[in-house]
């Protein structure tokens, strides 16, 4: 999944601070994820990339959402703009909004429990915080 234009919300923001995860840690794992799952809240889905050794291993998850954006390449919020095509179609702009990112102990089998579970505890905080556009 190429990524054109990235909206990073401030529960992502705060996510990627907590578990020492940089922005271009989590575009690597929208480009080139080992496993897509659907996400727990509405139109999201969530993408993992397995890291760690062998003996420590983790997942780095990030849970996005598409938006289309029919106001153009202009937003308000905190972007990151990644190889745009202005020309293509002024009027329309395909982006993606990153909800939340985080790294998960050990291996999760795919659509367990464990990591429904994990994104719904997420979600909750995520809505419990609200949506913060600056």
């Amino acid at each position: 999944m190429r990524v054109e234009k990235l909206i990073w919300t401030k529960h992502s923001e705060a996510k990627m601070r907590f578990y020492h995860l940089s922005k271009q840690r989590v575009r690597q794992v929208l480009n080139s994820p080992k496993r897509i799952e659907e996400g727990i809240a509405p139109n999201t889905i969530a993408m993992m990339q397995p890291a760690g050794s062998k003996k420590h291993p983790y997942e780095i998850w990030v849970m996005v959402q598409k938006n289309t954006d029919k106001r153009g390449l202009r937003t308000r919020i905190n972007t990151d703009s990644i190889r745009i095509n202005q020309r293509s179609n002024p009027y329309k702009s395909v982006s993606t909004k990153v909800i939340s990112a985080w790294k998960y102990p050990g291996r999760t089998k795919p659509r367990s429990e464990i990591t429904l579970d994990f994104l719904k505890r997420e979600y909750e905080i995520f809505i419990s915080n609200g949506i913060n556009r600056d």
